[in-house]
C-alpha cells in the first residue's frame, strides 16, 4: 500500500515551525534563516515531499508553467543545433524561478489554431515565441486573450516598443563574418542568406551588405542565394551559386548546417576550402567543430538567450516588470580552418 504524500502541515509539525514558515523556505526565501531553510529542504527530501500545484493554482491563480513554442515543424526543432541552446537556457532559468515549460511547435494553420486555443485556455501562465515568420498568427492571439509573451528575436512588421523581446546582433553576426573573408583577401564573396521572412534572415544578409559596401565592394545579386537555415536549403543554394558565379572564392553561409552543406557541394565539384573557397558559418555549433574542415563561424549565445527569454517572462508573470524589454546579445567570430 502507497504512503500518503506528506504536505507542508506535516513538515511543519515534524519540525516545530509554522506552515507559512516551511512554504517560505521551500521558495528559498531570504527572510528565513540558511539554517531553517536547510533543514526544511532535508526533510523535504528525506520524505519525498512533491509540492500540491493543484492547490498552489487556486490560490494564486497561476500554473507556475510557461509554453516554449517553436513556429517550425518538429523536424526542423530537431536538425537545428540553434535550438538546444534554447531549450537549455530556458529550463535552466524556468527551474531557478520554480516554473516549468511546455515544448510545443506547429507552423501550419490548423497547428496554429490549435496553439492558439491551448495558450489562451489558462494552461500557461506566459508563452515564449520562437523563430517567428511575419505571417504567424500566434502574438496576435496571445494578445486576444491577455497571454503575456516574449518573443526569441526581435519580431518584423511591429513597433519596437511595445513588445519585450531578446535577440542576437544579427548585423553584426553578418558583418563579422564578411569582414573576416575581406581581410584574408577574397574579393568574389557570396552568401547563402536565410528566409526573409525572419528577422535574422533579412539582419544577417545586411550585415554582408554593409561589410561589402564599407570596404567598397559592390553588392552583387548573383552572389546571393537563399535557404531556409536547413542543411538540404544549402545544398540547392550552394549548387545555384556555382552555376551563376563559378570564380566565388569565398561564402558566409547564415547558418552551420548551410555552412556545411557548402562545403560538401565545393568538395564534390572539385573546390579546396579553404583553398579555393573560405566558407564561414553562423551559429558556431558543434557541426562547424566537427565540419572537414573545421568551420570558421560566429558565435551566438543561445543559451543565455534562451535563459533571459525565460527571466523576462517569470518577471512579466510575477509583476515584477510591466513595461516591454529589449535586449540585444553580443556575437563574436570563432576562427577555425575553412576560412
Amino acid at each position: 500500500m502507497n504512503k500518503p504524500q506528506i504536505t507542508i502541515k506535516d513538515i511543519a509539525r515534524a519540525l516545530n515551525v509554522s506552515p507559512s514558515t516551511v512554504s517560505r523556505a521551500l521558495k528559498d526565501n531570504p527572510d528565513i534563516s540558511k539554517e531553517t531553510r536547510d533543514l526544511v529542504h532535508a526533510y523535504a527530501r528525506e520524505h519525498n515531499y512533491v509540492p500540491n500545484r493543484a492547490a498552489r493554482t487556486l490560490v494564486t491563480r497561476r500554473t507556475d508553467t510557461v509554453a516554449l513554442v517553436v513556429s517550425e515543424n518538429n523536424q526542423k526543432l530537431f536538425a537545428e543545433p540553434f535550438y538546444a541552446g534554447i531549450v537549455l537556457g530556458v529550463g535552466v532559468a524556468l527551474s531557478e524561478r520554480g516554473f516549468q515549460f511546455v515544448l510545443a511547435t506547429g507552423r501550419s494553420g490548423i497547428e496554429h489554431e490549435r496553439l492558439g486555443g491551448y495558450l489562451a485556455g489558462q494552461h500557461v501562465d506566459g508563452v515564449l515565441l520562437l523563430s517567428l515568420h511575419r505571417d504567424d498568427p500566434l502574438p496576435q492571439m496571445l494578445d486576444e486573450a491577455g497571454v503575456p509573451y516574449v518573443y526569441g528575436g526581435r519580431p518584423l512588421g511591429v513597433p519596437e516598443e511595445q513588445v519585450s523581446y531578446v535577440d542576437i546582433d544579427n548585423i553584426g553576426g553578418g558583418r563579422q563574418a564578411t569582414q573576416r573573408l575581406i581581410e584574408t583577401g577574397h574579393r568574389r564573396i557570396a552568401t547563402i542568406a536565410g528566409p526573409q521572412d525572419m528577422v535574422a534572415g533579412v539582419e544577417r544578409l545586411q550585415g554582408y551588405r554593409e561589410a561589402l559596401l564599407a570596404a567598397g565592394m559592390e553588392y552583387d545579386e548573383t552572389l546571393v542565394s537563399y535557404g531556409d537555415f536547413t542543411y538540404d536549403s544549402g545544398v540547392a543554394a550552394m549548387r545555384e551559386l556555382l552555376d551563376r558565379a563559378p570564380d566565388v572564392d569565398a561564402v558566409f553561409a547564415a547558418s552551420d548546417l548551410m555552412g556545411l552543406a557548402a562545403l560538401r557541394v565545393l568538395r564534390a565539384s572539385g573546390r579546396r576550402v579553404p583553398e579555393d573557397v573560405a566558407v564561414v558559418g553562423y551559429d558556431d555549433s558543434t557541426v562547424a567543430e566537427h565540419a572537414e574542415p573545421p568551420m570558421t563561424s560566429v558565435n551566438q549565445p543561445t543559451e543565455l538567450m534562451g535563459r533571459e527569454m525565460a527571466r523576462l517572462l517569470v518577471d512579466r508573470i510575477t509583476g515584477e516588470t510591466t513595461e516591454p524589454v529589449r535586449l540585444v546579445l553580443e556575437t563574436h567570430l570563432m576562427v577555425r580552418e575553412s576560412g
